[in-house]
């Protein structure tokens, strides 16, 4: 075996399985894929979320939602105490857990091979020493609302629901207790066993493999990720973390359409105990322009094609509706109805409900998403591949509609449901959106009418520099008609509407920087001084922190950025990964691993590295 990456995490660790009816810290998970779902595996030796067979299908394993009645999937040992490393195998998403005891040292190496037959596998390793191991598979389908028979056969065991059908590939034997399945086994040094999960149908009966077949899927697989990461061109100082950033990103899309969930999970909490818990498993439009933008940065054009073309398909779609001819997300196969559930049979992670499926923002209006989405089609014109002609028209369409409806109010960014305001950064991308298409039309002398949406683009940075400025603060503001300021205008100098050194942004930045700022960490807006419709706060939001980095790179403040950056980094869990957002004393919190937050950790370190002379 290759050499390891040096970031792991290592605590002594109760492995007892009683132990289990406890949750694990949100942090304390490494994420495992195959470009249709993911499975998280929690350093305790447990996959306790899984929908299969596509992200946002419902549930089989989601004990981090209800350690009850969520269902598990455990691998451990036998023995009550160790200690726990866990890490990635270099350049790849296969996860390690390794379990050191005082009888032996073992591991469990889990990974999801990539092709059109859906398998989940573990294969355990005795390292050292003598290893007794257990597994126990308790599986509760369609979010625990699904009963389902399971069949014991020679080599393995099938779980049958109403919508689904899994089998579990075993050469040990298991025992059945109710719908669930277990074993305890006994390892050598060297000696390995392999358990295979997959979605069959209802007549299939598990049949025996060989440890050359298990093993050849695992060499396989990680030559996959190894084989996509290699088409990297970032040679930066932050090459691990970059490079984790980038397989995150790959892992989060739907290989099928070339969609890119905004994160794998749902209902995960802003803060424990709270009401922020939302289903983040369907695409954003403004997280894949940022995410095309990101990837175009590394090299990894045919992704960023894959996601043009989703973009492209969208434009197609809801002509002449009110709220605009694109919703902000979609289901990762383009469907647009994605209706808000409560599931009340779950306690929530920590006991914060409510668990929710399906989201309601869906029908929001948020002007935003219109810059972003012709920013990424400029981008992708310019670095990738020319815009078509028909693209361009369906684009010229949307930024006739911009054009009509720029100036009102919409729920912004943040997806607030206390009511429409007319939010600064809403405005801003509009001017964007009508920048960058300007941009387009003459680069390629593309048919357009330019002398209107110069005009447009004109009144809205006069606008905005009237109404979005507050002359008391000295500062832009979140929303027109208020004092209270907002990270998303941290994304002024970023876009380009302004120069990073003129005097408005560089007070607006001390401002940001005295008021939202903690330890490198950066809050989206205070909800107390701003109400946004719900009830408690949340914690800070990463994406905010390497926007922050950003801007004070650009305003010449490189020492503050890179310590920032550095700072930044530190928060990231033991195999590299980020939620959405981090709580007071460091923990990670919201939905987990959050593709916003690692494309916005590309861009920092690609701008940092710039500014640093790299």
């Amino acid at each position: 075996m290759d050499a390891v990456e040096d970031r792991t995490l290592t605590r002594a660790i109760d492995l007892s399985f009683s132990a289990a009816s406890t949750y694990l810290p949100i942090g304390e998970h490494g994420v495992i894929g195959d470009l249709r779902t993911v499975a998280l595996v929690g350093t305790d030796g447990t996959i306790d979320w899984y929908c299969c067979p596509r992200f946002d299908s419902p549930s089989v394993f989601a004990a981090i939602l209800d350690r009850q009645r969520g269902g598990r999937y455990r691998i451990a040992p036998a023995l009550a105490l160790g200690t726990v490393k866990q890490l990635y195998f270099p350049d790849t998403n296969v996860l390690i857990t390794r379990f050191l005891t005082p009888s032996g040292v073992g591991e469990v190496q889990d990974f999801m091979p990539i092709g059109p037959r859906q398998r989940l596998i573990r294969r355990v390793l005795c390292v050292r020493g003598e290893m007794t191991f257990r597994i126990e598979v308790e599986p509760r389908f369609d979010y625990g609302r699904e009963e389902h028979e399971v069949v014991v056969h020679e080599h393995g065991a099938v779980f049958r629901a109403p919508s689904l059908t899994l089998a579990l590939s075993s050469r040990i034997g298991l025992e059945v207790n109710g719908g669930d399945v277990s074993a305890q086994f006994q390892l050598e040094p060297g000696e390995t066993e392999t358990f295979a999960l997959e979605t069959v149908p209802e007549t299939y009966v598990p049949r025996s493999f060989t440890a050359d077949e298990m093993r050849q899927d695992f060499e396989d697989t990680v030559d996959f990720w190894r084989a996509w990461l290699a088409r990297s061109n970032y040679r930066g100082r932050w090459r691990e973390m970059v490079h984790r950033s980038a397989l995150v990103l790959k892992l989060l899309t739907y290989e099928p359409s070339g969609a890119m969930v905004a994160a794998p999970t749902t209902s995960l909490p802003e803060e424990l105990g709270g009401v922020r818990n939302w289903d983040y498993r369907y695409t954003w439009i403004r997280d894949t322009a940022f995410s095309l933008y990101a990837l175009l940065r590394l090299g990894f054009t045919d992704e960023a094609a894959g996601f043009m073309d989703w973009l492209t398909d969208r434009f197609r779609e809801r002509v002449g509706h009110e709220s605009g001819p694109l919703q902000i997300m979609y289901g990762i196969d383009g469907r647009a109805e994605l209706p808000e559930e409560i599931l009340d049979h779950f306690e929530g992670y920590r006991r914060s409900a409510p668990v929710r499926i399906g989201n309601g923002a869906a029908d929001q209006l948020q002007l935003d998403i219109y810059g972003e989405l012709i920013d990424s089609v400029y981008l992708f014109n310019k670095h990738a591949t020319p815009i078509s002609h028909d693209a361009w028209n369906d684009l010229s369409r949307i930024v006739e509609w911009v054009c009509d409806n720029w100036d009102q109010a919409d729920e912004g960014i943040w997806e607030t449901r206390g009511g429409r305001k007319k939010f600064t950064y809403s405005q801003l991308m509009s001017w964007v959106a009508l920048e960058r298409a300007i941009r387009i039309a003459r680069q390629r002398g593309l048919p357009a009418d330019v002398p209107r949406w110069s005009v447009v683009r004109d009144q809205i940075y006069r606008q905005v520099m009237e109404r979005g400025w507050h002359e008391e603060r000295r500062a832009f503001v979140q929303h027109y008609e208020t004092d209270v300021l907002d990270a998303s205008v941290l994304l002024m100098p970023l876009t380009k509407f302004m120069a990073p050194t003129d005097p408005r942004w560089l007070s607006t930045l001390d401002a940001i920087t005295g008021e939202l700022v903690s330890d490198s960490l950066v809050y989206r807006y205070d909800p107390e001084a701003s109400p946004d419709g719900l009830t408690g706060g949340d914690g800070t939001f990463s994406i905010c922190t390497f926007w922050y980095v950003e801007a004070l790179a650009r305003a010449g403040r490189v020492d503050e950025a890179r310590l920032a950056f550095e700072k930044m980094l530190t928060y990231a869990n033991h195999v590299g990964l980020y939620s959405e957002e981090i709580g007071a004393t460091g923990e990670l919190l919201g939905n987990f691993p959050q593709a916003f937050t690692h494309l916005a950790l590309i861009s920092a370190a690609v701008n940092l590295d710039r500014q640093l002379g790299a």
